[in-house]
């Protein structure tokens, strides 16, 4: 970022959807209700999966950091976005568009990779049973969390500097908000390298963690198949069933947001946009909660009160 872009660019305007007043204060309330179960529901899957002895394993550990997360991802543009629907008109500074833009693309790639891994955690426990502890330890798990935070971080800081390195003149009008492809249209020179490095780590950050994907459950698949009675069966796919509606959800709504004709109208796009932004993280402790048996058992438990007094019941009394 050289000193000539500081100096031009110090903020951003975003368009939003100020021209349709009624709309934005329907908005508001719809996305404050939906930001706020977001929040308390990924928290509350991480409390329980901290108070829970019973949780204290490899897919839970993954499905934390999954809640977090989401909480990080919507909180980096959501709380701006609700204090822009009650204002006439929207802006943001530089160093907070710059920072909009580099946790929106890093926990994008994130989540990209941390779902092969909930993958592959769950392809060793249903294929590889007898093995599951030697196979997914602690420290293989911790590696696997580090890979998936390391490689996404890393992808969204190239995009970063590639960007901000880039000459802007003045054109300081962003149509939603603050994301790479958005900042790239204001830049007055050459942006081919940027599209092409671009499409490249997009193609490596998704692909192979898709198809790590669809082998594991290839392998799930074969290893379920060959189970004797229908009962073993179901038990086995329930394991990974809350997982494979979450890759379902977030796969799908990426294709229909970047494979999708362009709308005719340009508030569609941006309503589309805010659907995948906010609604759907807010959908994944719904879908652990209903689907997951120890997860709705451990919200019990911490409704009656068992998991606190266990933890109190744990911790060392300090004289």
């Amino acid at each position: 970022m050289n000193g000539a872009n500081q100096t031009v660019m110090t903020e951003f305007v975003l368009l939003g959807l100020h021209d349709h007043h009624n709309l934005e204060m329907v908005l508001f309330v719809l996305c404050l209700g939906i930001y706020s179960v977001n929040v308390l529901g990924n928290a509350l899957l991480i409390g329980l999966n901290m108070l829970d002895p019973r949780l204290h394993t490899p897919m839970y550990f993954f499905l934390s950091n999954l809640a977090l997360m989401d909480i990080s991802g919507t909180s980096s543009f959501v709380p701006l976005m609700l204090v822009n629907f009650l204002e006439t008109q929207s802006t943001i500074s530089f160093p907070g568009c710059t920072l909009q833009m580099y946790l929106t693309q890093a926990l994008g790639s994130t989540e990209c990779v941390l779902l092969a891994m909930m993958a592959c955690d769950r392809s060793v426990a249903i294929c590889q049973p007898l093995r599951f502890s030697e196979l997914m330890s602690w420290h293989t798990s911790m590696w696997m969390v580090v890979l998936s935070w390391g490689a996404g971080f890393a992808n969204s800081l190239l995009h970063s500097n590639l960007t901000w390195s880039l000459p802007f003149c003045g054109h300081n009008i962003i149509n939603h908000f603050c994301e790479i492809l958005a900042v790239l249209k204001l830049a007055c020179g050459d942006i081919s390298l940027n599209a092409l490095i671009l499409t490249v780590s997009s193609a490596v950050v998704t692909l192979p963690p898709l198809l790590l994907i669809i082998l594991s459950y290839v392998f799930i698949l074969t290893t379920i198949l060959r189970v004797p009675s229908a009962a073993g069966r179901h038990k086995a796919f329930s394991t990974c069933s809350a997982h494979l509606t979450v890759v379902v959800i977030f796969y799908g709504t990426i294709s229909f947001m970047y494979f999708k004709p362009k709308a005719k109208d340009l508030y569609l796009d941006k309503l589309l946009a805010l659907f995948y932004g906010v609604v759907t993280p807010s959908l994944n402790p719904i879908i652990y909660s209903l689907r997951n048996a120890e997860m709705k058992a451990a919200a019990v438990a911490l409704l009656r009160g068992d998991l606190l007094s266990r933890k109190m019941a744990r911790s060392p009394v300090v004289l």
